[in-house]
Parts: structure tokens; C-alpha cells; sequence
């Protein structure tokens, strides 16, 4: 199943949930530019989702949605508000969103479960999920252990559900390579946060233009919450920190609030600047509509490509 049968898009795009960065206007820009904007309640109290949904909605037709982070204090009542808005589909991560699935799909709402394992990609098949995102840990971000490479082709092979790949998307051959893996679409975010759209401070995105191939780093790997950030002062003395035993209280001192820092301060030192190993491809800021033209058509003029060599060397 082509996965723009679930989200009603142009592209079989879906931006990354960015907490703190996917606000409203943003999902809206993304949604108006051909892919599924999302918008991110990991950072927001829900007045503040219920907001920025009036926001999305003021700025664009297009079908958009919202990623939940499980783990939210008032996960519930986002959940509500979702559904009273009536979302066409959410995401879902840093969890088992099982006990929400039947309220959710009773209210006509499409939900996909971003995963980092086959065991709970078949699992949320079984609770009913309409489709699932796998995401390697090249991903920006919160991340699990298995690469895309190794995730994807599992994940499809387990599930008959509609696969979506994650992490380490940013071009057209990428993207062609996730649909060889078996995805019927991809999800994307480093690469849209050079987007003229996208509301991190601009020394934010500087940071990411200037990254190289080898320029991200894995915090909380030692200590079970891994997330993958550009290297920086604070990140470089976070595992520093974390391999001599640091306490979570000791390295909670680094962490508090850093995202914030990057993303409204534009603090390139302390802040979190969460970027996936694609940031060594970013090299304009340009807009999210041409960002996203471009990834699908390269995608398409490979495809092409590859499926004319094959025809002519199929005798």
C-alpha cells in the first residue's frame, strides 16, 4: 500500500515530531508543501496542542497531525484533545500507545507508532495500528540501537501493516533505498530543519550547515536514554561525565532545559542541537517547499533510472 492512501498527502513524506521545534505554523508548512506536517505535543501542555492545532488549521487545508510522546505527564489529556479536534492521524513514540488505539480509531483517527524493534512493530499490528515508523538510530533525536538498514527490511518482512522508514533520510537515493528496504513511504526531520519555515534560531541552523559526516554524538547511551545530538560542549562533557559514573542527577545538570537553549536561545555550546547523522548532507537554508519537491523527485528520477537498467539487462 502506497502509505499516501493513510495520509492523504502529495508526497509519501511525514515530518519528524520535533519536540519544542514542530509547532503549528510549521506542521502547516510542511503540510502545504506536499508531506504530512506534524505537530509535536512532547514539549507543550495541552492548551498549548490545542493552540497550536487552531494554528495549523488557519494556515492550511491540507491533512496534518500530531506526535504524542507517551511518556507526557498529561498524555491523557492529549489524547482528548486530539480526538475533540478530530486529528486525521497522530504518531506516537516513547511508548505502547495499545490503551489509547480503540478511542482513537473509534474517533476515525489514523495512528502510527514510531518503533524501534520488530517485536513491538508486530505488537502494535496486533492493537491495531494502521501503520508503523520504523526508525533507526541514525535518527535525530531519542533513538533506539538498530539501524535503519537493519530495521526496516525486518520490520516489513513482520508486519502487513504499511512500514514507514525513519533516520537517515535526506535525499532522493536515500529515500529510494528505504522503499527497496520494503517501506511504502518515509518520515524525515534533520533535513527540514534547514527549512526557512523551520523556528529554531538561526544559529541553530548554522550549526547544522556546518556539521560534517561524523559531527553527531549519542548522549544517555550508558544510562538507557539515548539521543543523538550535534557535538558541542555540553554534549562532549555529558559523556564525559557519563562514562566516569555520573549520577542522572549529576548529568541532568547538562540536559535541563538544553533544548530549549538551542532552539530559542540559539546556545550552540550548551544547548541540545538534535540532528540525525544526515546533517553532514544539509548545505542551504532553503524553503520546506522545495526541500520536499526535491527529495521526492531525485526519489523518482532514480526509480526510473534503476528500473530502465534493469529492463535492459533483463534478457
Amino acid at each position: 500500500m502506497d502509505i499516501r492512501e493513510i495520509l492523504q498527502t502529495k508526497y509519501p513524506i511525514i515530518q519528524g515530531g520535533m519536540a519544542n521545534i514542530a509547532t503549528g505554523p510549521f506542521a502547516a508548512a510542511i503540510s502545504g508543501a506536499g508531506g504530512l506536517g506534524l505537530i509535536a505535543a512532547g514539549g507543550m501542555s495541552p492548551e498549548q496542542l490545542r493552540e497550536n492545532i487552531y494554528q495549523a488549521r488557519e494556515r492550511t487545508t491540507a491533512p496534518f497531525g500530531v506526535n504524542i510522546m507517551l511518556m507526557h505527564p498529561q498524555v491523557d489529556e492529549l489524547m482528548e484533545i486530539v480526538i475533540k479536534e478530530q486529528v486525521p492521524i497522530i504518531t506516537t513514540g516513547a511508548g505502547n500507545p495499545g490503551k489509547y488505539i480503540p478511542s482513537l480509531k473509534a474517533a476515525g483517527i489514523r495512528v502510527l507508532p514510531v518503533v524501534p524493534s520488530v517485536a513491538l512493530a508486530v505488537r502494535m499490528e496486533r492493537l491495531g495500528a494502521d501503520a508503523v515508523i520504523a526508525e533507526g538510530t541514525e535518527a535525530g533525536g531519542h533513538v533506539g540501537e538498530m539501524t535503519t538498514m537493519a530495521l526496516v527490511p525486518q520490520v516489513a518482512d513482520a508486519v502487513h501493516i504499511p512500514v514507514v522508514a525513519a533516520g537517515g533520510i535526506a535525499s532522493g537515493r536515500q529515500m529510494l533505498a528505504a522503499y527497496a528496504l520494503g517501506a511504502s513511504g518515509v518520515q524525515v526531520g534533520t533535513c527540514l530543519l534547514v527549512a526557512e519555515e523551520c523556528p529554531i534560531h538561526p544559529n541553530y541552523k548554522q550549526a547544522l550547515l556546518e556539521a560534517g559526516d561524523s559531527d553527531t554524538i549519542v548522549t544517555g547511551r550508558i544510562g538507557g536514554t539515548p539521543v543523538r545530538v550535534l557535538k558541542n560542549r555540553m554534549s562532549r562533557e555529558y559523556v564525559k561525565r557519563e562514562r566516569e559514573g555520573a549520577t542522572r542527577e549529576e548529568l541532568e545538570v547538562y540536559t535541563l532545559g538544553s533544548l530549549r537553549k538551542a532552539v530559542l536561545e540559539g546556545d550552540v555550546r550548551d544547548g541540545s542541537l538534535m540532528a540525525g547523522q544526515v546533517a553532514g548532507q544539509l548545505h542551504a537554508i532553503r524553503p520546506a517547499a522545495e526541500i520536499l519537491a526535491e527529495l521526492y523527485g531525485d526519489y523518482c528520477a532514480l526509480r526510473a533510472t534503476f528500473a530502465k537498467d534493469c529492463d535492459n539487462h533483463a534478457d
